[in-house]
């Protein structure tokens, strides 16, 4: 009997931790981070779902002799913004999962 309701506790517990985490999912949508590169020359902005919401490129940027440059620093922008938006997941998650690492819950 006493292993049952252990048991119980136990999936009470993991429903309520699930329920934490779908909560914090949907919050951190609306929570953004920004990355810049280029000594401001490109920004981008992402949220904590991984999507890139916004991208900022000054003209100083655009050199039509030199596009290269220019798509070296988006790609550098947007990884940076896409390695932080992931690091705000992993802490936002990392509080209510008490630093457990659950595969395909974030």
């Amino acid at each position: 009997m006493k292993g049952g309701l252990n048991m119980q506790g136990l999936m009470r517990q993991a429903q309520k931790m699930q329920e934490k985490i779908q909560k914090a999912q949907d919050e951190l949508k609306d929570k953004t981070i920004e990355a810049t590169v280029g000594g401001g020359i490109i920004k981008v902005v992402f949220n904590g779902a991984q999507e890139m919401v916004k991208i900022e490129i000054n003209k100083e940027a655009v050199d039509p002799d030199d596009v290269e440059t220019l798509q070296d620093l988006v790609l550098s922008a947007v990884n940076a913004g896409l390695a932080k938006s992931k690091e705000m997941v992993q802490n936002e998650m990392g509080q209510i999962t008490g630093g457990m690492n659950i595969p395909g819950m974030f």
